[in-house]
């Protein structure tokens, strides 16, 4: 095996859908955690640190969110590479397993759990009391992380289709 051969095959987790999943997903959500906060009740003794520690920690549950969505439309798919093929259908589920887990966590997070709460600014469902603001985030963000992913990994289609 030559060098660069080697190298490719070191560095190929970075041609993972699940890595750029991660990555765009991760990207895209933190500057929204970061912009919704204001429709949060953030205790005035937080320091910008924390609060940005709180931000992450949030973007990492949203990343996780993004990586179960896409695993889902993956088994339905029968495919890892279906965002190659995209179509209204498989980002619908993407967005939908979202917006799904996005209702229960913020659910629990905001009830039982007691994790965080939401400020008098938050517009929110009427019967399950979630979030617009987080919502919104997850019909919003999902499409293009996926065209982001598509667009990232398009060169790997094309170089395991090229001879060496």
């Amino acid at each position: 095996m030559s060098n660069r051969q080697n190298a490719m095959h070191f560095f190929g987790w970075l041609d993972s859908p699940e890595w750029n999943v991660s990555v765009f997903s991760f990207l895209l959500s933190f500057f929204w955690e970061i912009q919704q906060m204001l429709f949060y009740r953030v205790p005035s003794e937080l320091s910008c640190f924390e609060i940005t520690r709180n931000c992450t920690l949030a973007t990492l549950g949203d990343v996780g969110i993004s990586l179960t969505s896409f695993w889902v439309v993956a088994a339905i798919s029968k495919s890892r590479q279906w965002f190659h093929q995209l179509s209204r259908w498989n980002v619908g589920i993407f967005t939908f397993v979202g917006v799904v887990i996005t209702v229960i966590f913020e659910a629990l997070a905001t009830g039982p759990l007691g994790v965080w709460t939401y400020a008098n600014s938050m517009p929110t469902l009427p019967f399950f009391g979630t979030g617009l603001v987080p919502l919104l985030m997850w019909m919003l963000i999902p499409p293009p992380t996926i065209w982001f992913v598509n667009r990232q990994l398009s060169h790997v289609r094309y170089r395991s289709s090229k001879p060496m």
